[in-house]
């Protein structure tokens, strides 16, 4: 996690010992929804995108990294039950899903989910993201504390996919 986010959690967290502000840290993890643009990144947006356009869906490095997703209704659930809840002031939480998916295989089952005959293509990652190859492989958010305040019901990623691709095909 990047310095400056340990650092405003921590200073969240000793503003609320300290002068008593009733303050609630959240970290999110790939919040995903059917409006997503795709404009900065996100990686299902952009494969519904490429592979409705029946464009080459563009997999950086070896499509072996994994990722978690959770659906943005969900998420706005967990933050509303987290502000209602005077237990959580003063804690940390990471709203997320467990359900971890390999960024080639998410390609394979939106390639799937939209009919597409588009390529799966692998593009070397760039010098840029070798610094930060081993850190993010992986991003699995430990909710273990998180699971009692929101229902995952719609955190299956088949589903948040479906959602995905029905929005941007009009279906």
């Amino acid at each position: 996690m990047p310095v400056q986010r340990l650092l405003i959690e921590f200073l969240a967290l000793a503003y609320w010992r300290e002068k008593k502000l009733p303050t609630v840290v959240v970290r999110l993890f790939n919040t995903v929804g059917p409006r997503q643009t795709g404009q900065y990144g996100m990686v299902i947006p952009t494969f519904v995108k490429q592979a409705l356009a029946v464009r080459p869906i563009t997999v950086y490095g070896d499509g072996k990294q994994t990722r978690c997703f959770g659906y943005v209704g969900d998420v706005v659930g967990a933050l509303i039950k987290l502000m209602d809840h005077s237990d959580a002031v003063g804690q940390v939480f990471n709203i997320g899903s467990n359900e971890e998916v390999s960024i080639f295989a998410l390609a394979e089952r939106i390639k799937a989910l939209t009919e597409s005959e588009s390529d799966i293509v692998l593009f070397p990652t760039m010098k840029l993201m070798k610094r930060c190859s081993r850190t993010c492989q992986r991003r699995v958010p430990d909710i273990r504390r998180s699971i009692t305040w929101w229902d995952s019901s719609r955190n299956d990623s088949g589903w948040i996919l479906k959602s995905v691709v029905n929005f941007h095909s009009g279906r």
